[in-house]
């Protein structure tokens, strides 16, 4: 929503919004001159017209209520806008107005969706094509999550998780992978599949990972990538080293051998979220070798493997991982900096202590044994308190019953569970040493870890429960 806000504000549009929340997003609009409002409600809405020109009837005709799928119907200024008679979009026709008008490039998939788009975002820009990006995640390159840029390409992230993708019309859609999730949404993976077929019949040309066999199975691309081989795909990246800070590899295309590459971002998900950044700049015409050299500056997005800071001589990092698949690749990627002892943090990790915090009563039924599976991999497992997401609770599901599936698996691997998220750094504090990898990991609030974390008193740290 914020990153729409911000382009359609450089594009000339009035824009407003509320947030009760302060962030630095919200001061970057501010400056762009979007209105924010901290209380949602109806007054925002009259406020809004008021404060446009024209009698009220005139302004109304004129104004455009965007929703994302997080706003309920209760909500109220959407209520009070619908009484008023406004006109109410989802966020996916505005940005399927962006795709739609102009050569895009709109990336999809279960997971890598944020970081491939950003890469492809960050590597267009380095080559000098002034992209206009609209992503879920903040861009180092750029510093924020949507930019305005003048040249002939836009690059979106895709979004899967209530179907709205069906809506866009890209020159070139990628899709990075597909497995089942958001299951509140969808009943099973063959609905899953069906949606994500849709999308790609409104693709003029499709770029896809054939190392994913679901992909591979439902899906007729007209490139494919792998870091696997180098037979049968249009582009691929084969591993000759790979190393807690980066991947050394060779690039392919056509099965040809066009030299080696050196891959800042650590673990085999990013190598195929690099070849597919790449291979998609090079199917918009973007020569190899400023690809190659572009390379070398990458960086993930924000909430993408974040090094917030050392606390104590433990490093911080903060992920998004809320997936089983998501979580198993982020700790690999974390075990080789520990097994390899070259790391992009400011310290070389001894141990990796996974801090995680499961995302919805839905999906953590859903894949609770496939969770505890992924977490045997760390040193030390920490538990928040189950992030609801506003879902209702479900009987026997916990992190609690996380826990109990964890040991079930690996008895003497150390677990603890936090009562509360006020407790959560107080467990952190007393589970940990230095030189310990500490790798917070959920969609909810665990990202704030790295301010309780500063805020603990060294002195009356509250008690935690320790389960």
């Amino acid at each position: 929503m914020s990153a729409l806000a911000g382009i359609l504000a450089e594009r000339g549009f009035l824009v407003s919004g509320s947030d009760p929340r302060p962030s630095p997003v919200l001061e970057r609009l501010r400056t762009a001159g979007v209105r924010v409002f901290q209380e949602q409600t109806a007054a925002t809405i009259a406020a809004v017209i008021a404060g446009l020109e024209g009698p009220e009837r005139g302004a109304a005709e004129t104004l455009l209520v965007v929703i994302s799928s997080a706003v309920p119907a209760a909500n109220e200024e959407l209520a009070e806008a619908r009484r008023r008679g406004l006109s109410v979009l989802h966020r996916s026709d505005v940005l399927a107005a962006l795709i739609n008008d102009q050569p895009s490039i709109a990336v999809a998939g279960s997971h890598g969706k944020t970081t491939t788009s950003t890469l492809i975002a960050t590597l267009l820009e380095a080559v000098g094509e002034d992209p206009t990006a609209v992503i879920g995640g903040i861009v180092p390159a750029f510093g924020s999550n949507g930019r305005h840029g003048q040249g002939r390409l836009l690059v979106a992230e895709a979004d899967e998780s209530d179907g709205s993708l069906v809506k866009f019309n890209p020159r070139l859609g990628l899709l990075t992978n597909l497995e089942l999730d958001h299951t509140d949404h969808y009943p099973d993976l063959a609905a899953l599949v069906a949606t994500l077929q849709r999308f790609a019949s409104g693709c003029t040309t499709l770029l896809a990972n054939r190392d994913c066999p679901v992909l591979l199975e439902h899906f007729q691309a007209a490139s494919w990538w792998s870091t696997r081989s180098s037979e049968a795909v249009d582009f691929a990246a084969i591993p000759l080293e790979e190393r807690g800070d980066g991947t050394l590899a060779t690039w392919y295309e056509q099965g040809v051998d066009l030299g080696t590459l050196e891959v800042p971002l650590p673990g085999r998900h990013n190598l195929s979220n690099t070849v597919a950044a790449m291979a998609a700049c090079r199917l918009e015409g973007v020569p190899f070798d400023a690809l190659r050299k572009a390379v070398a500056g990458l960086r993930p997005p924000g909430r993408r493997f974040d090094c917030r800071g050392l606390w104590q001589d433990r490093a911080i990092v903060d992920d998004y991982a809320h997936h089983p698949s998501e979580v198993a690749a982020t700790l690999a990627m974390a075990r080789l900096m520990v097994e390899s002892g070259r790391s992009p943090l400011p310290l070389v990790p001894r141990r990796l202590v996974a801090v995680f915090q499961p995302h919805r009563y839905t999906r953590t039924a859903q894949f609770l044994e496939d969770f505890a599976a992924a977490l045997t991999h760390a040193d030390v497992v920490l538990l928040a308190p189950l992030y609801a997401a506003g879902e209702a609770p479900i009987a026997g599901i916990s992190s609690q019953a996380l826990a109990e599936a964890v040991r079930a698996l690996a008895p003497n691997l150390p677990v603890a569970v936090a009562d509360s998220m006020e407790t959560l750094a107080d467990l952190v504090a007393s589970r940990t040493r230095p030189g310990d990898l500490v790798l917070a990991m959920g969609a909810g609030d665990v990202n704030g870890l790295w301010e309780r974390l500063e805020a603990l008193d060294e002195h009356e740290r509250p008690s935690a429960l320790v389960a």
